[in-house]
């Protein structure tokens, strides 16, 4: 695998993902069949494009290790969708006359506006996380070439790397908070509603699992998470598992 090339694919699809994004918030904007005809027109050339640099990219990439795999595999997905809400709209734009066509695209352009809600979080997502695979290459590439004798990276680079690391886990935890508490505000209030109900029970440090018990809401864990980086809940390890305790029962 040559970073180089997977640098420069990265780079593309960043470039044209950027472009899309700009071009789809037109669709708001425009209200002549014509106009909204070539916009999508222009938006389903820039997928296509993506998809190939996609399939390029997911090749390169999968041999290097299992966390890549599924975010390559969830990039080609989501630009695999979007490319036949596109074609969906195209169709039905290329007949518009008809009020059932009409009726239809309209439905057609819904489904689309919703499914970009989440695609533009999960491209984004995914590159960001191959960015910071494709930078632990280039990193041991730069130094791949030196000999068992030259120097190895100073301790202060590994440290601030793993800074850096422990960053993007946080970054990625609000990012995925802040989505929930978006899409999904009740459950926000489920979850931390269940962590209170526990310890009132007598359960002072409650697991992940016994908050989705009693909250119903699935993937308690990343809204735990979220709360505890902004400071409503504490969060300790506790046998390899973490584990959860409301501030307001806080014995501090």
């Amino acid at each position: 695998m040559k970073v180089e090339r997977v640098r420069e694919v990265m780079n593309r699809i960043e470039s044209l993902h950027r472009e899309f994004e700009s071009k789809f918030s037109l669709l708001y904007e425009e209200n002549s069949y014509e106009g909204l005809y070539e916009l999508v027109r222009g938006l389903y050339s820039l997928v296509s494009e993506k998809m190939d640099l996609v399939g390029e990219l997911y090749r390169e990439m999968v041999p290097i290790g299992e966390e890549v795999e599924p975010v390559a595999k969830e990039l080609q997905k989501s630009e695999h969708q979007m490319k036949f809400r596109l074609e969906e709209v195209i169709a039905l734009l290329s007949k518009p006359d008809a009020y059932s066509e009409r009726t239809k695209l309209k439905a057609a352009l819904e489904r689309l506006v919703q499914f970009h809600r989440i695609y533009d979080y999960t491209v984004r997502r995914a590159l960001q996380i191959m960015g910071k695979e494709v930078e632990s290459l280039e990193f041991v590439e730069r130094i791949g070439g030196e000999s068992e004798n030259q120097k190895k990276p100073p301790t202060s680079i590994i440290r601030k790397l793993e800074q850096i690391d422990d960053l993007e886990k946080k970054l990625q935890s609000l990012v995925r908070f802040t989505y929930r508490l978006y899409a999904h505000p009740a459950d926000v209030h489920k979850v931390e509603d269940a962590l209170k109900t526990w310890h009132r029970m007598g359960l002072l440090w409650v697991e992940e699992r016994n908050v989705e018990k009693l909250s119903g809401v699935k993937n308690a864990g990343e809204i735990l998470e979220g709360l505890a980086l902004i400071g409503v809940v504490e969060r300790k390890e506790r046998g390899g598992e973490s584990v959860y305790r409301h501030r307001s029962f806080s014995s501090d």
